[in-house]
């Protein structure tokens, strides 16, 4: 988190210098313009989230095939070294009742099918937000609307596929974990 909340303060700062260098507009417009348009990126990520939470869990189940990860996707992951830097980024799937900081129930085949519908459920909420961190271009006027808001609407759209990027990596291997479990309670049921 602390590492998100520094990237998002460095771009704050930048695109507020940048700015006020260009004399886009007085530098407490410009100033009041970044912080609006960051705080309008937290809150339409919060309510996409919002929204995405209150969806029925079926529609992000472990069969729905808009969420499966093909092999060349899970190859183009491994080559950009996922493993080493996913923990780096930000996880708030806590704050709608569900962490995916880490796997608390390994060997419960029903606590890995949850945690693949709320991987599934991140998936959308993140990829919805590509697009409307844009929207804050709609409310500034003139030339600030692509000097401000589109760079953080830039910003947004990367703080927002590195999230999509873990939880696309880790699906599979959730899938794999889920599979096994299965097979192992059919091997049990079926030795008794």
């Amino acid at each position: 988190m602390k590492l998100y909340l520094t990237v998002i303060g460095i771009m704050m700062v930048i695109i507020s210098a940048v700015n006020i260098a260009l004399d886009a507009a007085q530098w407490y417009y410009v100033i009041a313009a970044v912080i609006w348009c960051t705080a309008l990126q937290f809150a339409i990520d919060g309510g996409i989230a919002i929204l995405i939470n209150k969806m029925p869990n079926g529609w992000f189940g472990i069969d729905n095939p808009h969420y499966r990860v093909s092999r060349s996707e899970r190859a183009f992951y491994a080559r950009l070294g996922v493993k080493r830097w996913k923990d780096k980024v930000w996880e708030l799937g806590g704050l709608g009742g569900f962490s995916k900081r880490r796997l608390c129930e390994p060997n419960n085949p029903e606590y890995i099918e949850r945690f693949i519908i709320e991987c599934n459920k991140g998936v959308l909420t993140h990829r919805l937000s590509y697009f409307a961190g844009f929207l804050a271009m709609l409310t500034l006027p003139n030339i600030c609307a692509f000097t401000i808001a589109l760079p953080v609407g830039v910003v947004n759209l990367f703080l927002n596929i590195l999230p999509t990027i873990v939880l696309r990596y880790n699906t599979p291997m959730l899938l794999t974990v889920l599979n096994g479990l299965k097979r192992h309670k059919k091997s049990q049921k079926n030795g008794e």
